[in-house]
């Protein structure tokens, strides 16, 4: 327990102790290792208690709970800090959400969920937000495509797979179908088969670049030393399409490209067939507004996409990340400025920034 107390001709307040810093940060991280009690209001608190901060004049500090409980003061009710943290309870409620709508026939509207919780729809749906990084209709979304995918691979007709993933009607489904699974459903029901992916290899100071495209975009930028080892990662990435490599055509593409590598700030005005979760698609999202020259956190991309948890799940988007540059995953260091690890190698990685650095830099007159 630590009170406010004078030694000696001086003053030692709260104020001086380091773990006053943590209340004040409202630190979850501080919950279960330390306590307070302001003896103004007669009640105690955990750390991240979302009152008004206290003065430090009338504060205790408390090592335990039962140090808390012995100044007679009552539990606060807003931090209830007898019992689980806000955050897990919050989560619980996310994870009950959750299996409601994995469970249901169809989704669930956000007033159904939320009554399902006894919450307020709008409480609730920054709740789940900042929990899972998505809004319940997107996990919801993802949900339903996850299951028209499981449909189709276990050999159920398309009919049967739109069906059993709750929409109901095959209109709808076909509208975002394409966008839901990469292709079509009869590609993906035959593993991807006949899904025409073209190619060509070119260079730049990184060494080979190659890019590939779908009917709908850009589908993949791989940079590396080889372009027979870039062509064997291509079919990889897209194991059942059929490659096609390209033409005279099809360079002034390749072109664009390394134009962009060279020069990133330009930009690269190309459509993109990106692939992925809802999840990698928010973090994806979230990197390619990433200004040239700047380096930003994993943590910092978890924060913005509204799930500050989430930290080594963005570092797994990145990982996982087909287009090279166009989605710039390189700009993404640790905490401590590090580079960490980079697909296409982290010696690419630094040459990426380090030339985004002096073009983005200003000049002198």
């Amino acid at each position: 327990m630590t009170p406010n107390r004078k030694t000696r001709g001086q003053t030692f307040s709260v104020a001086d102790d380091p773990r006053w810093a943590r209340i004040v940060a409202r630190d979850k991280g501080a919950d279960g290792q330390l306590w307070y009690s302001v003896s103004t209001t007669g009640v105690y608190c955990r750390p991240s208690c979302p009152s008004r901060t206290a003065n430090p004049k009338n504060v205790t500090l408390h090592d335990t709970i039962e140090s808390a409980r012995a100044t007679g003061f009552r539990p606060c009710l807003r931090c209830n800090p007898e019992g689980p943290s806000l955050d897990t309870e919050n989560a619980a409620l996310v994870a009950k959400a959750c299996r409601i709508i994995e469970a249901g026939d169809e989704e669930p509207s956000l007033e159904e969920l939320a009554a399902a919780l006894d919450l307020s729809p709008s409480y609730f749906h920054r709740m789940f937000k900042v929990a899972t990084g998505l809004t319940p209709k997107t996990y919801a979304a993802a949900n339903r495509a996850k299951k028209v995918r499981e449909g189709l691979e276990i050999g159920n007709s398309v009919t049967e797979a739109i069906y059993d993933a709750g929409f109901n009607s095959s209109g709808r489904f076909y509208e975002k179908s394409t966008g839901m699974l990469g292709m079509t459903p009869t590609q993906y029901r035959a593993g991807g088969a006949n899904e025409e992916i073209k190619f060509a290899v070119g260079q730049s100071y990184l060494g080979a670049i190659l890019v590939a495209s779908s009917t709908k975009g850009v589908a993949a930028i791989l940079l590396g030393d080889d372009p027979d080892e870039l062509v064997r990662d291509l079919q990889d990435r897209f194991p059942n399409a059929r490659l096609i490599g390209m033409d005279r055509d099809y360079e002034t593409l390749i072109a664009r490209v390394v134009g962009f590598v060279e020069n990133p700030c330009i930009g690269l005005d190309l459509p993109l067939d990106v692939r992925g979760t809802a999840f990698q698609r928010r973090v994806w999202q979230a990197l390619q507004e990433i200004p040239v020259g700047e380096r930003v956190s994993y943590a910092e991309i978890a924060r913005r996409i509204g799930s500050p948890s989430s930290t080594r799940a963005v570092a797994g988007a990145c990982a996982a990340n087909n287009l090279a540059v166009a989605i710039p995953c390189h700009r993404v260091v640790r905490n401590n400025g590090d580079l960490s690890g980079y697909a296409w190698g982290v010696d690419r990685k630094q040459a990426l920034l380090d030339r985004e650095t002096s073009q983005s830099a200003p000049t002198g007159e």
